[in-house]
């Protein structure tokens, strides 16, 4: 027994300091590289609102990339830089999309629909650009976004199994695009019926999922970074890319997207946005269902091929949320241990080094504001605290960002 528990032990050790290792020395400089390439070009936007939403959205989401190329140390070195550029274009026009769709438009769903379409043309090659900012009031962007989807597509070309996972993929998207365009709509009695009546209809039947958690696996982008990671391996068969589909959405997206509304909900309370954790009766019920969702998680993650470096993302990810002082908030503090609990001893190394690297990182900012200086992103160029970018809700909401005139419109460059 004592020995069975040495080796587990040791096992666990070896799989996260060879990742850790993967990631630190192999993609952490690559994803630097990404970031500092998609700074430069968002500086070049010459609409100063849709300028400063791009940089500020890249300062703010500096988490999100990190987690992004995390996918990169489940593939071969050949195809590790290839890899975390797709998923930084895809995670960047994700968050860009995702910002101006918190902008005021005279059709907020069409809107939003319009601009997320830029998330299935990243992974569709051969489909034509249509107008992303037809219902938005400028489109003045020297092709910014045309060149993260753009950027997208020709990494993912270059992957050996791409043509396996393109329509799995393609469907994870467009969950994506549904879940985002229905989101922005206004809520009847705190519940958006629209997304309510479409998280019910895409609920796997014997889930044992609610509407809001069944949409909440729909809106992560994580199905779509482990279909490109698995799309690096040659000769990738049908049955795995379908076993990591069928892991990753719903159980480890739904864990995401909800813990991402469980830090987040305290500021969307703030704005009057809709939170989908408000759906629970009780911080309890909350507590009860994450830790239940995250066990599935946990469970999908370990039967894949190469089980343990997917735990070890999950467990990251889940440490990522719950390293974050908001995460010790009245109403999200419940559901923190059990999560911990449920990731088990895969969450200590995770937490120690995200808590030491937010830790050095408020050290930095504080040592900034004393010095009269702004830190930046390690290698990239950009701002990397606070991780989370403000719910901007209207540009006037940031003292940064102007109203947005509609005597500015000009369709979208290439």
């Amino acid at each position: 027994m004592v020995a069975s528990v040495r080796q587990s032990h040791l096992s666990l050790a070896s799989t996260f300091t060879g990742a850790a290792s993967r990631y630190w020395l192999g993609v952490f400089p690559l994803l630097g590289r990404e970031l500092r390439h998609w700074h430069e070009r968002a500086r070049q936007i010459p609409d100063p609102v849709l300028r400063r939403l791009a940089l500020i959205t890249q300062g703010g989401e500096r988490g999100n990339y990190e987690g992004a190329a995390a996918y990169a140390v489940l593939v071969p070195r050949a195809y590790r830089a290839r890899v975390v550029r797709a998923v930084v274009a895809f995670q960047t026009t994700y968050d860009y999309v995702d910002t101006l769709a918190e902008q005021p438009s005279h059709d907020p769903v069409a809107n939003g629909r319009q601009l997320h379409l830029a998330l299935l043309r990243a992974l569709d090659p051969d489909s034509e650009h249509p107008d992303y900012y037809e219902h938005s009031a400028s489109g003045r962007d020297n092709g910014y976004m045309r060149a993260l989807v753009q950027t997208c597509r020709a990494a993912l070309h270059t992957l050996p199994s791409y043509p396996t996972v393109a329509q799995p993929a393609l469907d994870a998207a467009s969950t994506i695009v549904a879940y985002q365009s229905l989101n922005h709509e206004e809520a009847t009695d705190g519940t958006p019926q629209a997304l309510a009546q479409w998280g019910a209809a895409v609920t796997p039947p014997s889930s044992g999922l609610r509407w809001w958690e069944a949409a909440a696996g729909g809106a992560s982008s994580m199905t779509v970074f482990a279909l490109i990671a698995a799309a690096a391996k040659p000769n990738l068969s049908a049955a795995e890319t379908a076993a990591t589909h069928q892991a990753y959405a719903p159980w480890i997206s739904a864990l995401h997207v909800l813990l991402d509304s469980l830090v987040d909900r305290t500021k969307d309370l703030e704005h009057g946005h809709h939170n989908l954790i408000d759906h629970y009766a009780s911080p309890a019920e909350a507590a009860s269902r994450l830790g239940w969702i995250a066990a599935r998680a946990v469970q999908g993650a370990e039967s894949l091929p190469d089980g343990a470096r997917h735990a070890l993302i999950v467990a990251a990810m889940t440490s990522f949320y719950l390293s974050t002082p908001a995460a010790s908030a009245p109403g999200a503090s419940p559901p923190a241990q059990p999560l911990l609990d449920t990731m088990g001893t895969l969450a200590k190394p995770t937490m120690a080094v995200l808590r030491t690297k937010r830790t050095a990182e408020r050290l930095a900012a504080y040592l900034s504001t004393r010095s009269g200086t702004r830190p930046a992103a390690s290698g990239a160029g950009v701002e990397s605290w606070p991780y989370k970018l403000p719910n901007l809700g209207s540009p006037r909401s940031h003292p940064d960002v102007r109203p947005i005139s509609s005597a500015t419109h000009l369709s979208e460059t290439n």
